[in-house]
C-alpha cells in the first residue's frame, strides 16, 4: 500500500473511531464513514472488506493510543504513585468528551458485548483493559503491594469506569472532578492499609 493508500486507510480508521465514539458502532454505517472522510464508499473495500474489519482497526488504534498515553505518563512521572494519580486524572484532560460520550473504550466494549453476531473476539475487546490492568499492577508492585496488586488494579479500573459512566449519564462535570479526587483518596487510603 502506497503513501496515499496508507493515508486513506488511516483517514477511514480515524473517522470510524470518531463516529463509533460519538454515535456508537451500531449507529454508524459505511455511508457515514464515507461522508466523514470524503472517500467514496466503494473504495473502502480496498482497505476493509467489512465494517467489522474497520472495527478491528479502531480497537487496534485505541490500544495503541492507550499504550502511548501510558508511555507519556511514565516519561512525565518517575514515581509509581504519581503515575497512578496521573492516570486517575486523565479523564479531566478530556472533560467535554467524557461528559458527552463517556469512555471511548468502555462505551464501545459495553455496546459490543451485547452483540451476538459480531466476529470481534471478547479478548480483542478486553485488550485495552488488560493493558491498563497490567500497567496498574506493575505500578502497584513497585510500590510494594505484591499479591494485592491484581485486586487493587481491578478495583481502580472499576472506580474510574464508574466515575466516567455516571458523569456521562448525568452530564455532571463536578461529579467527574469529585470522582477523580475520591479515587485519589481511595488509592492513598488503600495503599496505606
Amino acid at each position: 500500500m502506497g503513501t496515499k493508500g496508507s493515508a486513506n486507510r488511516q483517514r477511514i480508521v480515524d473517522a470510524a473511531d470518531h463516529l463509533f465514539y460519538s454515535r456508537g458502532y451500531n449507529q454508524t454505517s459505511f455511508s457515514d464513514i464515507a461522508d466523514e472522510t470524503g472517500i467514496p464508499r466503494g473504495n473502502f473495500y480496498y482497505y476493509f472488506k467489512t465494517k467489522e474489519d474497520i472495527l478491528a482497526a479502531v480497537v487496534d488504534a485505541r490500544l495503541a493510543d492507550t499504550q502511548n498515553m501510558l508511555f507519556d505518563i511514565e516519561k512525565a512521572a518517575t514515581d509509581p504513585l504519581q503515575r497512578l494519580h496521573a492516570l486517575t486524572e486523565f479523564p479531566l484532560q478530556r472533560e467535554q468528551q467524557v461528559l458527552k460520550y463517556g469512555c471511548p473504550i468502555g462505551s464501545l466494549s459495553t455496546e459490543l458485548t451485547k452483540e451476538q453476531d459480531t466476529e470481534i473476539s471478547p479478548s480483542r475487546l478486553t485488550a485495552v483493559f488488560d493493558l491498563l490492568k497490567g500497567w496498574i499492577e506493575v505500578q502497584l508492585k513497585q510500590i510494594g503491594q505484591g499479591p494485592r496488586s491484581a485486586d487493587i488494579s481491578m478495583d481502580f479500573l472499576a472506580k474510574m469506569q464508574g466515575v466516567i459512566m455516571l458523569a456521562n449519564i448525568y452530564q455532571d462535570v463536578e461529579f467527574l472532578r469529585r470522582g477523580v479526587k475520591d479515587t485519589h483518596d481511595w488509592l492513598n487510603y488503600t495503599l496505606s492499609n
